[in-house]
């Protein structure tokens, strides 16, 4: 073979090369160049929609491309983990999600259909929520000590939940306090609003960056909080724990995630926009308003931050004695 013949063929294998290979190179280096889609396992106006369109409007404007929120409620929020554990795996569908989605699922349901492990790879974790405990506005009841006696005095009780971290918050509040109540599912918080501003719900369990404006507007009484440690937030609400409820801390939190077969190039450019959001001074000041704080966790950080929350949650669902669904 003469020397241009095989020069030639050198040529084309480079072109070919180029062809297969440089293609999902310059994707990766343009990304995204067309809308990116958020799942969320909630209904738009919820409190989880309303923290996930604020980090979706930054991102739109970091990325110069559309993010269109998709809100897929129901099965407590793990339809929208099982979508983006199935879509392609190249960055244009992403996952908004709590811990209760990643960490407790596995062990509140019998058929979980994904892996938080093995079906994603984490981005960052971006925020920790402040869930609270809350009855009607005009209920006579001001305290956890007079729920408790009230609860304990009567029959028939109903507590409401949307998810499960207001699921377990329930269960262990009932079997710390020993103060009888049955727990009943509501898909969205909205949906419980008029059981439990009429009274039909004694007691719900409610994610703060819903309750956080319904408190504000008078529309629910704050009782207490399950973080160990007050919410700016809520700053006259106490801890369950000051409140007498030994023993209650619960801090959920935000987190986002892709398919785990998505190129790392993608990933690497969606976790810096996402330190970039955290540190922006707007970011906290908007957070405080729904009963959130800041993480600005890494994504090798919100992998271990949820491989420790999984014996935990193990642990917990025991206690409060909650039986698979």
């Amino acid at each position: 073979m003469n020397s241009h013949r095989r020069q030639v063929l050198a040529c084309g294998a480079l072109s070919v090369a180029a062809l297969v290979c440089g293609t999902p190179v310059r994707a990766q280096a343009t990304y995204p160049d067309r809308p990116v889609h958020v799942s969320l396992g909630f209904s738009a106006g919820s409190g989880a929609d309303i923290l996930a369109r604020y980090y979706a409007h930054q991102l739109e404007l970091l990325s110069k491309q559309p993010w269109i929120m998709d809100n897929k409620p129901g099965a407590t929020g793990n339809i929208a983990v099982r979508y983006v554990a199935r879509s392609e795996p190249d960055g244009y569908n992403v996952l908004f999600v709590a811990n209760s989605n990643m960490a407790g699922s596995r062990y509140l349901f019998k058929d979980v259909p994904f892996d938080s492990l093995a079906d994603f790879k984490p981005i960052a974790s971006f925020a920790q929520i402040a869930f609270v405990l809350v009855v009607a506005p005009n209920s006579p009841i001001n305290s956890i000590q007079e729920l408790v006696a009230k609860l304990k005095a009567k029959k028939d009780n109903i507590a409401g939940y949307t998810n499960q971290t207001a699921q377990l918050s329930t269960e262990l509040f009932k079997q710390i306090s020993g103060a009888p109540a049955r727990a009943v599912g509501y898909k969205t918080a909205a949906d419980a609003m008029k059981d439990i501003t009429d009274g039909t719900l004694d007691f719900m369990v409610l994610d703060g960056t819903f309750a956080a404006g319904q408190v504000r507007q008078g529309m629910l009484k704050a009782l207490a909080v399950t973080t160990a440690m007050r919410s700016p937030t809520f700053p006259d609400t106490p801890t369950m724990q000051e409140a007498g409820v030994a023993g209650f801390e619960f801090s959920p939190w935000w987190a986002v995630y892709v398919p785990a077969k998505t190129p790392q190039a993608i990933a690497d450019k969606l976790e810096a926009w996402m330190h970039e959001i955290a540190r922006m001074p707007e970011t906290p000041k908007f957070l405080e308003t729904v009963g959130s704080i800041v993480n600005d966790d890494t994504a090798r950080q919100a992998d271990a931050r949820l491989r420790a929350e999984l014996p935990k949650w193990e642990a917990l669902v025991k206690a409060a004695g909650i039986e698979l669904q």
